[in-house]
């Protein structure tokens, strides 16, 4: 194929090729827009339209945990701390601290799986967009709370040791 045979050829699928390019991009042109401003328009509350097993972050119900450290031991990047008295009269303990730092949180549930009492779980809540990365260090058990178990156990630790020395 002689010089000027290739240039021309070149010119032609250049051209082609845009042509093809911009039929796509025109064809849009034509379409009625798909952007939805969010989170104003939104036919449905976006929570409403997750799959059921949507990973959001991650929420704790104190009350049905028993300090058993399965979920912390089972988190890869240790971003689970729990601590937990023990309180005569209950089974297992009660936690008086139970934080997840969800900035260091991937979200992979194996700190879920092994919770036997279904204390950890995942919410539908995903918006966690903030300035201070301290905000997302969550404590779950309540200080009033806390308090109280630290209080009644050592109130229960000391009366069987009152009974013995009189």
């Amino acid at each position: 194929m002689s010089a000027v045979a290739t240039y021309f050829k070149n010119i032609y699928d250049s051209a082609a090729t845009l042509f093809d390019g911009m039929s796509v991009t025109f064809s849009y042109l034509l379409q009625k827009p798909i952007t939805v401003q969010y989170p104003e328009k939104l036919k449905d509350p976006l929570e409403k339209t997750l799959p059921d097993r949507y990973r959001g972050f991650l929420d704790v119900d104190w009350q049905n945990c028993t300090v058993c450290d399965n979920c912390a031991k089972a988190c890869p990047i240790d971003c689970i701390y729990v601590e937990g008295v023990k309180i005569p009269g209950r089974r297992g303990k009660v936690p008086i601290a139970f934080y997840i730092d969800l900035s260091k949180c991937m979200y992979c549930g194996l700190c879920v799986e092994p919770c036997a009492t279904d204390a950890v779980f995942f919410t539908t809540e995903f918006e966690g967009a903030t300035d201070k990365p301290g905000s997302l260090i969550r404590s779950y058990v309540p200080d009033e709370v806390a308090k109280k178990f630290i209080e009644e156990s050592k109130v229960k630790k000391e009366t069987p040791a009152e009974d013995a020395a009189q």
